[in-house]
């Protein structure tokens, strides 16, 4: 069983899913980690880590190579390259993902949320995804999803997902902390 006080949820404190991780993690007394670089505005900024430009040149990628695994473009910009760099760093530290968001036919996910669930693949991660428009969870086996609840299970896990939570989304994110560490 997993205790709130050892725990730490890494996220990027965006409107939407990721301010939604956050208030649960608070809720819980699960530590946050929000990551985020200088003249990024967020939503949510507790536990604000501001990545140097040394620290973001760890997560980067080209754009090219994103937009490959992304089955979409990805055009070079300086915020969105900034966006994607500091996925890498949640990704990086958190050992479990969770992701509110779509999954498209292709097997990926719609937005900018999905460089989160491709990098977790990519990582190997135990990665769960919340379909807001099917409303359930879908676990990644390693080559296709599986309908099936999502459990936290590791003391570091990545919360992230789209900016356009549903009601949903938000019961589902909230029965994922309950589950895992009972009523607030």
């Amino acid at each position: 069983m997993l205790l709130h006080e050892n725990c730490t949820l890494f996220s990027g404190g965006h409107r939407g899913a990721e301010s939604a991780f956050g208030a649960a993690a608070e809720k819980w007394g699960v530590r946050e980690v929000n990551f985020s670089f200088a003249g990024h505005v967020m939503e949510r900024d507790r536990n604000t880590v501001v990545l140097s430009e040394d620290e973001l040149l760890r997560g980067d990628i080209s754009m090219e190579i994103v937009s490959r695994l992304m089955r979409r473009t990805y055009y070079e910009g300086r915020t969105i390259r900034k966006v994607l760099q500091t996925i890498f760093h949640m990704v990086n530290n958190g050992h479990q993902v969770f992701v509110v968001g779509k999954i498209l036919p292709d097997n990926t996910v719609k937005g900018g949320t999905g460089w989160a669930v491709e990098l977790a693949k990519f990582f190997n991660r135990p990665l769960a995804v919340f379909d807001q428009e099917v409303k359930d969870w879908f676990l990644w086996n390693g080559s296709a999803w599986e309908k099936g609840p999502a459990k936290l299970s590791y003391e570091t896990f990545v919360g992230s997902g789209t900016r356009n939570l549903t009601a949903e989304g938000a019961l589902a994110i909230e029965q994922l902390f309950a589950d895992a560490f009972g009523p607030a």
